[in-house]
């Protein structure tokens, strides 16, 4: 029976309708609890992939950050590293202009290519990415929507999907509920975007910043320094929003060619993000090739691989790369057999002009880092004050609450 027949008449002035059908609020709030369960039973049940031996949850850890909980650069049989799933309730639709205004109402400024969610921006939504997942050869391999319902019906899901459907179930109905079960699922505010990290109690006046986390935090806004807020916004919005450590944006970092990836062996392949190959609506589009999206920093404290790719595996690596790519590439790139330095090896060179160059990459005079060893470590201590489940010094908390 489908919920569109057990449902009672909602009373007007007190109505969602969701495809057509008219839900009063606490039958609408009722339906998306049972969604909410329904999508977290489904993310962490292995029975959903073609080998039984995958959940969503297999790659993206609940005590991770939602990211993966090794130390491999990709999963096996993958080749991009597992972003982490929180912090994406505001990530706009991609799009090729993006014009924000929010700073100074000025619209003339085109960002370029924006949001989306994936690597590469590809899809729009959270129901269309837990699609993705589902359907991918490299990760739970299901061939088609009907095996990922017949997995779920074999795995005892059958009366709970239906039970929320609108319309008679069937293969696309149900393959859609799923979608939309863990979509709503990765909507829980207190598990998804809780904002409980030392730098949002540092905001609400509840505490603050000791002076090598506070010398970071200038550094990473400084312009001439670090300059990582000029992608990783870390100022409030301007209706009091807490800084999402992202603006969406998609740049070309390039980021050194990773060998523990099994397609990098061929050395023909090249993951250029935007520009494809799992990208293919803009495969024409040749200023798009080396870029991937800017992630959010919430939580980067946590991971234990970096970038698209997993090339770096910690932390003060990864800034130490933007700081020293340039000026001390023997340290990031291969050596071609004359003995010059193969820059940007990830990238075909006739898309090397794509490359970020904004400080602190590119040439500095005299060779000289802009970034001090000891200024590196003091962004590294600011970016861990961006993990969630800080506890005020002085703050009990039970056992049971949320991290």
């Amino acid at each position: 029976m489908v919920i569109a027949m057990m449902l009672p008449r909602a009373l007007p002035g007190h109505a969602h309708a969701i495809d057509g059908v008219v839900l009063s609020r606490p039958q609408a709030r009722a339906r998306a609890m049972a969604l909410s369960a329904l999508g977290r039973d489904l993310f962490h049940d292995r029975h959903l992939s073609a080998s039984g031996q995958m959940a969503c949850s297999s790659c993206h850890a609940d005590g991770h950050a939602y990211a993966q909980a090794n130390a491999l650069s990709v999963q096996p049989g993958g080749h991009r590293a597992v972003p982490s799933l929180k912090y994406l309730q505001d990530v706009p639709q991609f799009t090729e202009h993006f014009f924000d205004s929010d700073d100074e109402a000025d619209e003339s400024i085109d960002n370029g290519p924006t949001g989306g969610l994936t690597w590469d921006g590809r899809v729009d939504t959270a129901q269309a990415q837990a699609r993705v997942p589902l359907l991918a050869p490299y990760e739970m391999a299901n061939t088609s929507p009907a095996d990922v319902v017949s997995h779920a019906l074999a795995a005892g899901y059958g009366q709970r999907i239906d039970a929320l459907l609108f319309s008679a179930p069937n293969m696309e109905t149900r393959f859609t509920l799923i979608a939309e079960a863990l979509a709503t699922y990765q909507q829980e505010e207190r598990l998804f975007y809780p904002y409980t990290s030392k730098y949002d109690a540092v905001l609400a006046g509840r505490a603050k910043l000791t002076a090598r986390e506070s010398l970071g935090l200038r550094l990473f806004e400084q312009p001439d320094k670090g300059n990582c807020a000029s992608c990783h916004v870390s100022a409030p919005g301007h209706d009091g929003t807490p800084p999402q450590f992202t603006d969406y944006g998609l740049i070309a970092l390039g980021v050194p060619r990773n060998m523990q990836i099994t397609l990098n062996h061929d050395p023909n392949y090249f993951d250029m993000g935007l520009c494809g190959p799992d990208r293919t609506d803009l495969t024409n589009h040749p200023e798009y090739c080396g870029l991937f999206r800017t992630p959010s920093l919430r939580n980067v404290a946590t991971r234990r691989v970096f970038f698209h790719n997993g090339m770096m595996h910690s932390l003060r690596q990864a800034v130490a790369f933007y700081v020293l790519r340039d000026i001390r590439p023997q340290m990031w790139y291969p050596k071609a057999p004359d003995g010059t330095v193969r820059k940007y090896d990830d990238l075909p060179a006739r898309y090397h002009a794509n490359i970020n160059m904004d400080p602190p990459f590119g040439p500095q005079p005299g060779n000289r880092p802009v970034l001090s060893d000891d200024e590196i470590d003091a962004i590294v201590a600011f970016l861990k004050t961006l993990t969630d489940g800080y506890v005020t010094p002085g703050t009990y908390r039970s056992h049971g609450s949320a991290p």
